[in-house]
């Protein structure tokens, strides 16, 4: 909790203080990169390789015709590369002592903001599947509740036991809490 003192978001309440903030797993951009990398190689190949086998490239009104359709296609993998990025950057999970906020970023224009209250949560499960999940520690943290919104999802987390073992002793606390203060109340100490 230390590590987050100077930190604060929007909607914070009185007393909230930040236990955690999980963004998804490095590998998960690396993923995502790769459709970008295949693009930049195909952009370098085609500059470098179709002059080459076609000579009618060389004639200039060709050659600015072609930089123009190269400089279009690189400002279209620039996009695809940002937006990538603003995805990966601004997906985040902020897990506070008493709540979990999931900030979700969905291309340029659109966040969706959902938040559960500790207290709701009936169970959490982690997933993680395949070899390289396994070796490299990341995966999926499902959280049930009796809401509408049955599950909340922690998609490509890193360390997702970790996670889920914190979440549940905040939770575990959180309770512990409640109940201190419902006894409390009950026995008249509370007016």
């Amino acid at each position: 909790m230390e590590k987050y003192k100077k930190f604060h978001f929007d909607g914070q309440k009185d007393g909230e203080e930040i236990v955690l903030v999980v963004h998804r797993h490095w590998i998960n951009i690396l993923e995502q990169m790769f459709l970008v990398f295949l693009m930049l190689v195909v952009l370098f190949s085609g500059a470098i390789y179709l002059p080459w086998l076609f000579p009618a490239f060389k004639n200039p009104t060709f050659r600015r015709f072609f930089s123009f359709l190269e400089n279009i296609f690189f400002m279209f993998i620039w996009t695809v590369f940002f937006l990538i990025w603003i995805d990966y950057y601004f997906d985040v999970w902020i897990i506070t002592n008493l709540r979990i906020v999931n900030i979700e970023q969905a291309g340029l224009f659109h966040r969706s903001v959902s938040e559960l209250e500790l207290s709701r949560i009936q169970d959490i499960t982690t997933e993680v599947v395949g070899i390289i999940p396994t070796f490299l520690n990341y995966g999926d943290v499902f959280i049930q509740t009796a809401a509408e919104t049955e599950r909340f999802l922690f998609r490509q987390v890193p360390d997702p036991y970790q996670i889920k073992d914190q979440i549940m002793a905040l939770q575990k606390k959180r309770n512990t809490q409640k109940t201190e203060e419902f006894r409390k109340i009950m026995d008249g100490q509370g007016l």
